[in-house]
């Protein structure tokens, strides 16, 4: 089973000036009890942030966070320590753990844009931890082992194809191009969500970039 959310179907968010956000599920402000995870995947966020915009340090727990940026330079700082500037080709993960304060700014003097991803954790608590892969190549499985979810990026040229993962939650997020996928074409910004995907490939229409989340476990509670 396969679920397409456009990109115009986002929630639209930002709140700090300079700021612009396109929700994929509930989020902040914008509540849908149909539309509130999927697998552990519990945001997908389109984030622009104009030269010198961003976030303020803010607080989080029992997350963890996967930003992969489009264009532009990414600053992070964390209460940890950690300062870094992420680019496109970079994998940034922070595992909240127990709690972490972080900010996040345009660090460059053009737009930037990203797509941040928040799952939920197998299990609560632990200590904070950070991550950076610089240049990750394509289609080299980024493990996320708190959360029993893996993230794949993957580049591909006009008219290739791609085995999706076999895994009862499967999540698309188109980057860059067009890709099709069990007769859907997504576009830049749009999201597959695929139930027990199996046998299922991404063609690309055009050169492609796309982001996959395999997830073989969802959220227990109580």
């Amino acid at each position: 089973m396969i679920w397409v959310q456009r990109a115009d179907e986002r929630y639209r968010g930002g709140d700090e000036a300079g700021t612009e956000t396109r929700h994929a599920f509930s989020f902040s402000g914008f509540y849908d009890p149909d539309n509130v995870r999927f697998g552990m995947l519990a945001a997908c966020n389109e984030e622009r942030l104009a030269p010198g915009a961003g976030f303020s340090e803010h607080p989080h727990r029992d997350v963890e966070i996967v930003t992969w940026v489009i264009e532009g330079e990414l600053a992070h700082e964390d209460s940890t320590g950690r300062r870094t500037v992420v680019r496109p080709g970079d994998v940034q993960r922070l595992s909240a753990g127990t709690g972490v304060r972080h900010m996040e700014r345009n660090a460059g003097t053009a737009p930037l844009r990203f797509v941040q991803m928040w799952l939920t954790p197998a299990e609560f608590g632990g200590e904070p931890s950070y991550d950076v892969v610089r240049g990750i190549p394509d289609d080299t499985p980024y493990a996320v082992p708190r959360a029993e979810a893996v993230f794949h990026v993957r580049r591909l040229p006009d008219g290739t194809r791609t085995a999706l993962p076999l895994a009862p939650w499967v999540y698309v997020h188109v980057v860059r191009g067009t890709v099709g996928i069990a007769g859907e074409r997504l576009g830049p910004g749009d999201a597959a969500r695929i139930d027990d995907a199996e046998g299922l490939d991404a063609v690309a229409v055009g050169d492609a970039e796309f982001l996959v989340w395999e997830m073989h476990t969802e959220p227990v509670y109580g």
